[in-house]
C-alpha cells in the first residue's frame, strides 16, 4: 500500500459489498487518478455472501482543492468522509444561479446533516443541486433555483448511498455484466416478468420508454397486450412512436413497408404523412381513439387502459402530432412527473429517450434497457445510470416473450 504523506488529509469510510462489487479497487483508482495518496487504516472483509465489508482510508492530496475533488468522486460511489460537521449552505444570489462551490448530485439516495439530524434529499436525480427549504432538502434543477435559496456547498455533511450490486440488479443472479448476451434473453425475460407481476401486485409503478423500432420489428401486438393487462403505468417516447403507430394502425405499414409481408407498398413512403394528417383531423391521438379513427395499436391500447403518456418533440419531427410536446422544458417536466415514484423502468430501442429518462431517475429505480445495438445499452450506463441492466436482442422478440411470460 502507498503511504500517506503530509496534510491535507481526511479519513474516509465505506461499508457494503466492497469486494465483489469492485468498489474497493474503484476507490483506490479514484484516489490515485485524482493525484492523491492513501493508506488503508482498517479493512474488515465479510466472511459470508450476505456479509458486508468495512473500509477506512486515510486520503491525502497536495492541496485542499485536489483533496476536495477526490472526496467528491469517492462520495459519488458511496465512500464517506468521517465527519460531524453539518452541510454548509450558501444563498443563491439570483434566479437560476448557485454559489460556485455547489454540490452536484448523483442519482443515488442522498442525505445531508442539517439541524443536528440527517435529512433525506427528495426527488433524487443526477446533475442537480440540493436546496434546503422549510427544513426540507430536495434536488432542484439549476434553472429552478430561486434567488435566496439555501444551496448545499462543499462536501461536508453529505451522505450518499449507492445501491450495492446485490441489491440493485433485480436479483438477476445469472447476470454478471451490465450487458447480457442473447443466449440469456429468455432468463432475463422470465425474471423481468416476475418482477413486473410483483410490482403490479403491490400497486407499484412501471414506466415504459420506447422508440418506433418497437413497431418496425412487429412488437405492437405484444406491447398492446401488456398495456391492456395493466402492467404499464406511464409511456414515454417521441413523436415518431405516435406517427408510426398510427401509420401501422391505419395502413398496415411502417415506414411504407407492409408489416405482414416485409415488402414496400405503392406510395408507402407517404403513409406516415397520411397518418399525421388523419390524427390532425381528429385533433389528437386520444380523440382519434374516441372517434373510432384508431381502432388498434399502442396508443389505442394506452388510451383504453388509461395509461398516461408524453411524446417529447425534436428537431427532426415530421408533423409533429398534436400530442407532441415541442417545448423541451415542458416535455422534461412532463417526463419528470410521469416517472416520479417509479419502481421499474423498461427502456426499448431509443437511445435519446432512454438516456434522457435515465438522467432523471434515481438509482433505486430498477432499470432494464433493451436494444439490438450493444452501444445503446452501454451508453446508458456510461451516462450515469449504472443501475441499468442491458439486454442485447431484437425488441419485437423481447416483447413477445415478455407478454407470453406475463400470461397476457
Amino acid at each position: 500500500m502507498r503511504a500517506v504523506s503530509g496534510p491535507p488529509s481526511r479519513l474516509v469510510t465505506a461499508d457494503g459489498h466492497l469486494i465483489d462489487s469492485g468498489l474497493m479497487s474503484r476507490y483506490l483508482d479514484l484516489i490515485l487518478e485524482g493525484g492523491g495518496t492513501y493508506e488503508v487504516v482498517r479493512m474488515d472483509i465479510g466472511r459470508r455472501p450476505e456479509d458486508t465489508s468495512h473500509l477506512e482510508l486515510a486520503v491525502s492530496a497536495p492541496d485542499e482543492a485536489v483533496l476536495g475533488l477526490i472526496l467528491e468522486n469517492l462520495m459519488a460511489h458511496g465512500a464517506q468522509p468521517r465527519q460531524e460537521r453539518e452541510a454548509a449552505l450558501e444563498p443563491s444570489e439570483k434566479q437560476a444561479t448557485v454559489p460556485d462551490e455547489f454540490y452536484s448530485t448523483t442519482n443515488h439516495p442522498t442525505e445531508i446533516l442539517h439541524g443536528g439530524r440527517w435529512l433525506a434529499v427528495s426527488r433524487q436525480r443526477m446533475d442537480a443541486c440540493i436546496v434546503v427549504r422549510d427544513g426540507q432538502a430536495r434536488c432542484v434543477k439549476l434553472r429552478d433555483v430561486q434567488a435566496g435559496d439555501e444551496v448545499v456547498v462543499g462536501h461536508e455533511g453529505i451522505r450518499v448511498s449507492p445501491p450495492g450490486r446485490r441489491a440493485d440488479r433485480m436479483n438477476f443472479a445469472f447476470m454478471d455484466n451490465e450487458v447480457s448476451s442473447e443466449r440469456r434473453v429468455e432468463l432475463v425475460v422470465g425474471r423481468l416478468a416476475e418482477e413486473m407481476k410483483e410490482v403490479r401486485a403491490r400497486h407499484g409503478k412501471v414506466v415504459l420508454v420506447c422508440g418506433p423500432v418497437v413497431i418496425h420489428t412487429g412488437g405492437v401486438g405484444a406491447l398492446g397486450r401488456i398495456l391492456r393487462a395493466g402492467h404499464v403505468s406511464a409511456l414515454l417516447s417521441g413523436n415518431a412512436l405516435g406517427v408510426h403507430d398510427a401509420e401501422q394502425a391505419l395502413f398496415g405499414t411502417s415506414l411504407g413497408v407492409d408489416l405482414r409481408t416485409g415488402r414496400p407498398v405503392h406510395e408507402g413512403h407517404k403513409n406516415h404523412m397520411r397518418a399525421i394528417n388523419a390524427i390532425n383531423k381528429a385533433g389528437s391521438l386520444l380523440a382519434a381513439v374516441e372517434q373510432g379513427v384508431l381502432t388498434s395499436g399502442i396508443f389505442h391500447e394506452a388510451v383504453r387502459a388509461g395509461v398516461p403518456y408524453c411524446l417529447a418533440g425534436s428537431i427532426r419531427d415530421d408533423g409533429p402530432l398534436p400530442d407532441t410536446v415541442t417545448d423541451m422544458l415542458e416535455a422534461q417536466e412532463q417526463y419528470a412527473r410521469l416517472i416520479e415514484g417509479a419502481e421499474m423502468c423498461l427502456m426499448m430501442s431509443s437511445m435519446l429517450h432512454a438516456i434522457g429518462t435515465g438522467n432523471m431517475l434515481p438509482s433505486t429505480c430498477r432499470t432494464v434497457c433493451v436494444d439490438i445495438n450493444p452501444a445503446v445499452v452501454t451508453k446508458l450506463a456510461d451516462r450515469g445510470s449504472a443501475q441499468a441492466v442491458g439486454v442485447v436482442t431484437d425488441v419485437g422478440l423481447f416483447l413477445t416473450l415478455l407478454a407470453d411470460r406475463l400470461g397476457v
